[in-house]
């Protein structure tokens, strides 16, 4: 998966896991963006810490499109150790250049910051592509919500 940011971003050094790479504009704290790409069958979105004390769920072959935000919530819970994760919305959404999912959520992180995210995801050849924007829930969300959009629209391969 390939983007074109209309401005500069600053890519994290630390990756999330082998197929997962994650930006920001203001700091990962601020405004998050990461890239899921070529998530295949048997994956978890990111790397294990502890595979047998804190296990992460699995993309399947059979995981549709709408169960994509339980696949997220799933790993923000158990990487994160967040207990209130909400999905907000969700809707049919073009991503890719295909069918995909668009859906927006809210959580607590672990400093008891409210946050609020938003998701556009596509299954392509039995792989998981998605994007995630992450921000606190007063200003730095809406304040950055459209350079992710510019982001996720501009994404191809």
């Amino acid at each position: 998966m390939k983007v074109t940011p209309i401005r500069d971003w600053n890519s994290l050094s630390i990756r999330p896991g082998k197929k997962a790479e994650t930006w920001t504009l203001d700091g990962e704290q601020l405004n998050d963006v990461t890239f899921y790409g070529g998530i295949a069958p048997g994956e978890a979105l990111i790397r294990e810490r502890s595979k047998k004390h804190k296990p992460l769920p699995k993309f399947t072959k059979q995981t549709l499109l709408v169960e994509i935000p339980e696949l997220l919530e799933g790993t923000y819970r158990t990487n994160k150790g967040i207990g209130t994760f909400t999905v907000t919305g969700s809707n049919p959404d073009r991503f890719l250049g295909g069918e995909g999912i668009r859906f927006t959520y809210d959580y607590i992180d672990a400093d008891n910051l409210p946050r609020k995210g938003e998701a556009r995801a596509t299954l392509v050849k039995d792989m998981l592509y998605m994007a995630t924007f992450d921000a606190p829930r007063l200003h730095y969300f809406q304040a950055t919500l459209d350079d992710f959009h510019s982001l996720t629209d501009s994404a191809a391969f």
